[in-house]
């Protein structure tokens, strides 16, 4: 394969010189259609097969087909296809003699009047003729059914050339972006930036990344979350500010983890986590009726109906419910330890009651939780930037979102109280020293912004990547990136 990759290459490059030699620059500046393919098939659906206009247009892409020397080639631009007629009755004597350097996969442009073709295609018959970008490298002929599923991602221009599957799941991505924003800016919530490169990480449990910074000579982490900064905002009086960003997390790769990620989090003053539970399911659905025009999506064959109301179950509840075994009984971690050991799973490197109890939630609920439901009130232990429940101590106003098995979004009564949020800290650094490299630090600064006071906050995050998932019906979380991470080769 290699071999012929590199003849057609060759090929290719003699071409390129040939023109280059001729004076001809297949690599120009700039060139300005004026018309889209889509466009025009929807304003000419009407015209007859064998009719002629007189309506002049200047189209350009991609050649994705050349048959019969040229006379027709199928360009393929940012909207859809349209087939070009090359005739000698009507292309000028250049664009005749172009014709002879053309291959598949060269970037050309065409100026012409609109037809429609005997046999029903419309067309472009060609009156000027360009190339305006020499392709060096030969399009496959089947790219979407190449046996290495990698080389999609390794070459995602490639991919995003010969599959119009993938373009479109990029494309919805980024209007699912665009409403997500919009949803936030008509809640009058102010988007903002926060740092991405941290003296202290937190805001999330997950191990960072770290890099050096010279000028400075200090090591900085890339931003797990932008969470503690943009609870700083609201202590300074920005009491509805959002932010969709990058975030960076050392751990491993899956149909549903990526290293880098992109995601969204917002926070409310006077609000709490009840209220994120509503506004949740109501950006839900309108990013849903927004991207695909309707509030039903479909997970792996099952109808999933956004617009009914989000079930809500605790989630020490829904592991009594999966698997018999009720952990509010369990006083120690010793005790929750030995009592999920009945049921299958092995806890033993838990340190805590609150880790045994999303363990067993990980491993016997999750997968179940198709339908809409909102996991309610975490243990306190794997929670510290949450408000201790207002009903129970052992637990904290935080809760998980799942659709489709999926955990797609979070929600927390934010913890205003200084001298806990520093207990809090403190137990977690007590974890990182014991081993856990996921703890989150100390933040002296952070504890400081709310010594000057907090207001009562709700706050929700969510992973823009699984959110598209669920709304293009993606397998994994590589189809909605761009350019996901992977291991070299």
């Amino acid at each position: 394969m290699a071999t012929e990759t590199n003849i057609h290459r060759e090929s290719r490059l003699a071409k390129l010189a040939s023109l280059q030699e001729k004076g001809y620059n297949p690599y120009p500046y700039s060139f300005k259609p004026n018309a889209f393919a889509a466009d025009l098939q929807k304003k000419y659906a009407e015209l007859a097969a064998g009719e002629n206009t007189e309506d002049r247009v200047t189209v350009a892409g991609r050649a994705m087909a050349v048959r019969n020397s040229g006379m027709f080639i199928d360009l393929k631009d940012n909207s859809g296809k349209i087939q070009i007629f090359c005739h000698k009755s009507h292309l000028d004597e250049a664009g005749l003699e172009l014709l002879k350097f053309l291959d598949v996969g060269d970037l050309v442009g065409v100026s012409g009047f609109v037809r429609r073709t005997p046999r029903g295609e419309l067309s472009i018959a060609a009156e000027k003729f360009d190339i305006i970008g020499k392709s060096l490298q030969p399009l496959p002929e089947k790219f979407h059914g190449l046996t290495d599923v990698e080389a999609r991602y390794r070459q995602r221009y490639v991919d995003f050339i010969m599959n119009d599957d993938s373009r479109e799941i990029f494309k919805k991505r980024c209007r699912i972006t665009s409403a997500v924003r919009h949803y936030f800016e008509q809640h009058g919530f102010m988007e903002v930036e926060t740092p991405m490169l941290q003296s202290i990480m937190g805001g999330a449990n997950a191990k960072p990344f770290i890099t050096h910074h010279n000028s400075l000579d200090m090591d900085l982490y890339l931003r797990i979350a932008p969470e503690l900064f943009l609870k700083r905002l609201v202590v300074g009086g920005f009491d509805r500010v959002f932010e969709i960003g990058r975030n960076f997390r050392n751990e491993g790769i899956d149909k549903k983890h990526n290293p880098e990620f992109t995601a969204l989090e917002a926070y409310q003053a006077y609000a709490d986590y009840n209220d994120m539970a509503e506004l949740i399911p109501d950006m839900l659905r309108f990013v849903c009726r927004e991207v695909n025009g309707s509030e039903i999506i479909e997970v792996n064959g099952t109808e999933i109906d956004l617009s009914k109301p989000f079930k809500r179950a605790s989630i020490v509840d829904l592991v009594k419910e999966y698997t018999g075994v009720d952990l509010m009984q369990a006083q120690t971690v010793e005790e929750a330890r030995e009592m999920v050991k009945s049921v299958g799973i092995d806890a033993s490197g838990c340190s805590n009651w609150g880790k045994v109890v999303q363990l067993a939630f990980d491993e016997k609920v999750e997968p179940n939780l198709v339908q809409p439901v909102l996991v309610m009130d975490m243990p306190r232990d794997i929670s510290p930037l949450a408000k201790t429940h207002r009903s129970n101590p052992r637990l904290v106003e935080h809760f998980d979102a799942y659709i489709g098995g999926m955990e797609v979004g979070c929600a927390y009564s934010e913890l205003s109280n200084p001298l806990e949020q520093r207990a809090r800290f403190e137990a977690q650094c007590a974890e990182r020293e014991a081993g856990d490299d996921e703890a989150q630090m100390l933040d002296e600064d952070y504890v400081t912004a709310l010594e000057n006071a907090l207001p009562p906050t709700g706050g929700m995050g969510m992973g823009i990547d699984r959110l598209a998932i669920l709304l293009t019906g993606a397998e994994t979380i590589r189809d909605v990136i761009a350019f996901p991470t992977l291991r070299n080769k």
